[in-house]
C-alpha cells in the first residue's frame, strides 16, 4: 500500500499528551490474572467493574502515575474477544491523557490520522477515543480527556 502524501500547511501548536493514563492488557480471566499483578508484582488494586457498553469487565491496578488495566471479554461476538481468540492474552492499547479529546480528534482527523471514535464516548474513567492500528504504526491507540476537560460536562461525568 503506497505511503499517504503529506498535505503541507502550516504548524498548528499542540500540547501533546500529559502522561501514559495505562496501558491494556487482554485477559481470559481477571481472576486468573490477578494473582500476577497484584500479589507478585504488588500492584495495587484499584478497581474491577463491568462495562456493558463495551461488553468488558476490567480491572485497574496503579503503577507510578500510571496504571495498568486488565481487560476480560463478557461477550464472544466483541472486538476484544476476537482479539483474544487470534492473538491470545497481551497487549491490547496504550492510552495517552489530554487536555481536550474533541480538539484532539479534529487536529488529528485532518492530519489523516484513522479515528475509530471521531467524537469523546464514555469511558471507565473518562471521556475516550480509539485511534486505529493502521494509523499508529499496528498499536491502538485509546485517548482519554484530563478530569474536568470540556467532554466531562457534556458526557455528563462529575469532575
Amino acid at each position: 500500500m503506497p505511503a499517504r502524501a503529506r498535505v503541507e500547511r502550516p504548524a498548528v501548536r499542540f500540547k501533546p499528551p500529559g502522561r501514559i493514563h495505562h496501558v491494556a492488557v487482554v485477559v481470559a480471566s481477571l481472576e486468573a490474572a490477578l494473582p500476577l499483578y497484584r500479589d507478585l508484582l504488588g500492584l495495587p488494586l484499584e478497581t474491577i467493574m463491568d462495562i456493558e457498553s463495551d461488553r468488558v469487565r476490567i480491572a485497574f491496578l496503579g503503577v507510578g502515575e500510571s496504571k495498568v488495566e486488565l481487560v476480560q471479554p463478557t461477550d464472544d461476538t466483541t472486538g476484544v474477544a476476537r482479539f483474544l481468540a487470534g492473538k491470545g492474552e497481551g497487549f491490547h492499547h496504550v492510552c495517552f491523557e489530554v487536555d481536550d479529546l474533541a480538539q484532539e480528534l479534529t487536529r488529528l482527523g485532518i492530519d489523516g490520522v484513522e479515528l475509530i471514535d471521531s467524537a469523546p464516548r464514555r469511558g471507565a474513567e473518562g471521556p475516550v477515543a480509539f485511534l486505529h492500528p493502521r494509523s499508529c504504526h499496528g498499536v491502538l491507540v485509546e485517548l482519554i480527556e484530563k478530569p474536568g476537560g470540556p467532554a466531562w460536562k457534556s458526557l455528563g461525568y462529575e469532575a
